[in-house]
């Protein structure tokens, strides 16, 4: 083999490896759960659109509330995984719809994270006493913080 044979072998090695490690250390982004649109909460209409209506707009969420009628909330989180590092939770939303005893929707809200305190994004209400916002605190603190062990009770 040549000199020049050699070389031009070992550049294409190193090329081809330093592109491999680069590609490797890119970040990658997951979403996880359901949040609905802007755009499809305003065909939500706060005293007029029925549970069976929201059911049909935007979908029936993942989560509802811990008693029957409460409410439901849908969550979504985004993550970033780099590299080897740990997933870093990067964005959470919780979209809150509470029904009204005529099973119309009462209020609709939209909750999201600001430096470890929840905070209200957007809100229609039809009256100004907010229901289960303790809830919505839970929901947003514990999610990311279960992990296996606590599961197994080890």
């Amino acid at each position: 083999m040549s000199t020049g044979s050699v070389t031009r072998r070992m550049t294409l090695a190193l090329a081809l490896g330093g592109g491999l490690l680069l590609a490797g250390c890119t970040a990658i982004y997951r979403d996880h759960g359901y949040v609905p649109l802007d755009e499809d909460l305003a065909q939500v209409e706060v005293g007029k659109t029925t549970r069976a209506e929201v059911a049909e707009l935007i979908g029936r969420p993942s989560s509802a509330g811990v008693l029957e009628g409460s409410g439901w909330y849908y969550v979504g989180s985004r993550w970033k995984y780099y590299g080897a590092r740990a997933p870093q939770e990067i964005d959470r939303q919780v979209v809150a719809i509470t029904f009204s005893d005529k099973d119309t929707v009462a209020n609709v809200e939209r909750f999201g994270l600001e430096q470890g305190e929840v905070v209200v994004l957007s809100r229609r209400v039809t009256d100004s006493g907010i229901k289960g916002i303790t809830f919505i605190r839970q929901l947003m603190g514990s999610l990311g913080r279960v992990n296996a062990s606590q599961i197994l009770d080890r």
